[in-house]
């Protein structure tokens, strides 16, 4: 019956019966959800609704399309899933054979009356030689199909939610992402992502308004198919930088480590403004290893200690990557942070155990000796003389950590009782 619709609405809408296909929808299906549907099926191309009618019930209704690409039998599915995964449409073409499933039944009950059975019949075979599973067996089956279920990869349009809002107003507004910290996560989503290309472009659209929204709207006007990486590059050009590669390398090779700033917080900057240069197109990205060990050498003001431990001058010639680079310079913080706690909990508990022999002398400290004076000592370089905030000589913690340990035997020494 739908193929002899379908036959007679082409000849009233003098529509080509090799371009035709007809499709049952649900009642309050928009003609874009229809159109959006059936084009996940490559082998159609574009596809537009030509014509709507009541179907077989009050809640369907027959849906007439056009394709760009000619529909066969052998490329063209017999149904397809709602974009929302609602439910199932057939789809029906004028190459269908009408006479399949009425061939089969016939045969069916030609062979069955030739053998004396009926359907009954076939139905209790199969019952009786079906396998009766026990209970264990049950549970074990059902537990199989739930960590199936489970194990399955998420789909990839749920990490497209991630992208957060942005609209090109400047200044950016509360609770919105900066342009270039949005650029780079919309990139590793459509790098990463395994969807395609219209959920991808989706994403996008999604995560935009304002000013952005309507730079995408516009290119899509002259391409509805643009692909997600020119949408970036479009919506890059109108909310970019406007700096080429080589301005953007000549500030590179001036950034400095900032006053209180560590070496790995530091090299988290360069590795950006190198990124940054990298694909503007400023520096091959082969070179990137020695632009960032030179810029580090060159940069890195307040820690020409770590530098040294690090022996980078004398790695040059082979550097290490980034990670690599960080992984050594966070230990080497961390390594540098430990002895500055050591050194604090010596000091405090030599200064308490000062404080505990004036108690013990009656409130008043005695005079100082010669020896008692030599044990004050600077807390940066570990020498006599003076005291940290006026030392001018470079840091030396061990030195620092030996002579807080000789102080706290020698206190310990002179009040044996603690």
């Amino acid at each position: 019956m739908h193929l002899t619709i379908l036959s007679k609405w082409c000849r009233g809408e003098a529509i080509d019966e090799s371009h035709a296909l007809l499709t049952v929808v649900p009642e309050n299906t928009e003609i874009a959800v229809v159109e959006e549907t059936l084009q996940t099926i490559k082998c159609l191309g574009r596809v537009r609704v030509r014509g709507l009618i009541l179907g077989d019930t009050e809640k369907d209704m027959l849906v007439l399309c056009e394709s760009r690409e000619a529909v066969t039998t052998e490329i063209v599915p017999q149904e397809v899933t709602a974009s929302d995964g609602s439910a199932v449409w057939p789809i029906i073409t004028t190459f269908a054979n009408p006479s399949t499933q009425e061939d089969f039944k016939s045969k069916l009950d030609a062979l069955l009356q030739n053998e004396g059975k009926t359907l009954d019949d076939v139905q209790a075979l199969f019952t009786e030689t079906q396998h009766t599973r026990s209970p264990e067996e049950s549970l074990i089956r059902a537990v199989a199909d739930l960590i199936e279920k489970t194990g399955k990869p998420v789909a990839g349009g749920v990490a497209y939610r991630r992208l957060r809002i942005f609209s090109g107003v400047v200044p950016t507004p509360a609770g919105e992402e900066q342009f270039d910290h949005w650029l780079e996560q919309a990139y590793l989503m459509v790098e990463e992502s395994d969807g395609s290309d219209k959920d991808k472009r989706r994403a996008i659209m999604e995560s935009l308004k304002g000013p952005a929204l309507e730079v995408i709207k516009a290119i899509r006007l002259s391409d509805p198919e643009v692909t997600p990486v020119k949408c970036l590059e479009a919506l890059e050009s109108a909310f970019g930088l406007a700096e080429s590669g080589d301005d953007l390398y000549f500030s590179f090779r001036l950034l400095q480590q900032q006053a209180g700033e560590k070496l790995s917080d530091f090299l988290r900057r360069i590795e950006r403004a190198l990124t940054r240069v990298v694909q503007r197109g400023g520096l091959p990205a082969r070179n990137m290893d020695t632009a960032r060990v030179d810029q580090l050498l060159k940069g890195a003001v307040n820690a020409d200690l770590m530098l040294l431990q690090l022996r980078l001058r004398e790695r040059r010639a082979n550097p290490p990557n980034f990670l690599d680079l960080l992984k050594e310079i966070r230990t080497e913080e961390e390594y540098e942070a430990s002895k500055v706690k050591l050194i604090q909990h010596l000091q405090q508990k030599l200064n308490s155990r000062s404080s505990m022999r004036q108690v013990v002398m009656g409130g008043s400290p005695p005079p100082k000796s010669p020896t008692e004076s030599d044990e004050r000592f600077c807390y940066r370089c570990g020498e006599n003389g003076h005291m940290a905030g006026k030392c001018n000589r470079p840091e030396n913690q061990s030195k620092v950590i030996q002579r807080l340990l000789q102080a706290l035997k020698k206190a310990k020494s002179n009040n044996p009782q603690k």
